[in-house]
This record gives C-alpha cells, sequence and structure tokens, in this order.
C-alpha cells in the first residue's frame, strides 16, 4: 500500500492483539488485491447494555488505483438476535473483513467487465459533442444521428479526457426521451 494502514478505536482501549489481527486480515486483502492504495479499519464500541452485552461496529475503507471513490464497508453489530447473548470483537472483524472480500470481489468483477472486448450487441460511433463543464455528451452513429450518453455510461476511459471524433463502442437503449447510448467504451488498437 502507498499509505500505511490507519487503525482508529472508539470508546474501546486499543489492543496490540487486536491490531495484529486487523492487520492480519489486511494483509489477506492486499494478497487479494494487491494494488490498494490505503486502508483505515475503525472499531467501535457502541454502548455498555446488561441485556445484550457490549456490540461492536467495525468500519473498513479500502483506496484502490484510478478511482475517486473508496470502497467502503460498514458492518453494523451481529445482527441474529441469538447472537446478541455473547457479542464478540472477533466474530465482528471477521465479519467485517468477509463483507469487504465479497465487495472487493465484485468490484475486481466490473474492472474484468470494463476491460473485455465489446460484444457482438455494441454498436461502433464517434464522439460528437462533450462540452467541458457538463457531465454527459453525444455520440454520432452509423446512421448520422447523435444520441446521448451520460459520464456515468463511460466505462474504460474518463469522461473529461473523450475528444470530439473519438471512435467508441457503445450499447444502444431506449431512455426516456428516446434511444441513449450506455456502456460507452473508448476504442483502442487491438480491439
Amino acid at each position: 500500500m502507498e499509505t500505511p494502514l490507519e487503525i482508529g478505536f472508539h470508546n474501546l482501549e486499543p489492543s496490540a492483539a487486536i491490531q495484529a489481527e486487523l492487520r492480519k486480515h489486511v494483509e489477506r486483502v492486499e494478497h487479494r488485491f494487491g494494488r490498494l492504495t490505503g486502508c483505515r479499519v475503525s472499531v467501535e464500541r457502541l454502548h455498555n447494555q446488561h441485556r445484550t452485552g457490549n456490540l461492536f461496529e467495525v468500519h473498513i475503507t479500502l483506496s484502490v488505483p484510478g478511482h475517486k471513490r473508496d470502497l467502503v464497508v460498514s458492518h453494523p453489530p451481529q445482527r441474529a438476535r441469538e447472537r446478541f447473548a455473547n457479542p464478540n470483537l472477533h466474530v465482528s472483524i471477521r465479519d467485517a473483513f468477509d463483507a469487504a472480500y465479497r465487495q472487493l470481489e465484485a468490484f475486481k468483477g466490473r474492472l474484468r467487465a470494463d476491460i473485455t472486448p465489446p460484444s457482438a450487441s455494441a454498436l461502433t460511433g464517434q464522439v460528437a459533442l462533450r462540452e467541458p463543464g457538463v457531465d454527459h455528451g453525444f455520440i454520432l452513429n452509423n446512421v448520422g444521428s447523435q444520441l446521448y450518453f451520460h459520464r456515468d455510461s463511460v466505462t474504460n476511459a474518463r469522461f473529461d479526457d473523450l475528444k470530439q471524433g473519438d471512435t467508441v463502442h457503445y450499447v444502444e437503449e431506449e431512455g426516456d426521451a428516446g434511444p441513449v447510448a450506455v456502456k460507452v467504451r473508448l476504442a483502442t488498437t487491438g480491439i
């Protein structure tokens, strides 16, 4: 990781054993996805309750390269009522990291989908208009009409890097006001 692991405790005394356990889990995360740029883990004891015991909440923030948003797992305390009888910090940590692994695998799946070649249903067009400061543009299709596309539809490039005349692959779908382009991919050499 580019930045060191940050561990925080709230309403709970820091423990060397818990920190070592958290570091072990973070090493497993790094092993699954070696390109992490940062990780923050927060462990919080919610409050003292004589009926349900001390409930723990674990928050994990994973920073990945090339994405403005971090992957965030905010794992609430154990849900099942019978598990409240014996709340356990180690179980809360394990459950939170299990959720983080699932979210990271889903993220990796989205990355794989972004680098796969365009499908047979993908069409080819050119960026006709993309004005600076707006969050949409238009693609000129093969019949000469223009299709609207939103910045969130661009999958393998940054929206701000698209220029007029760039060749793109897209999928056409019916929108509220007519056809729109979705799953817009900047065409690269070799596709």
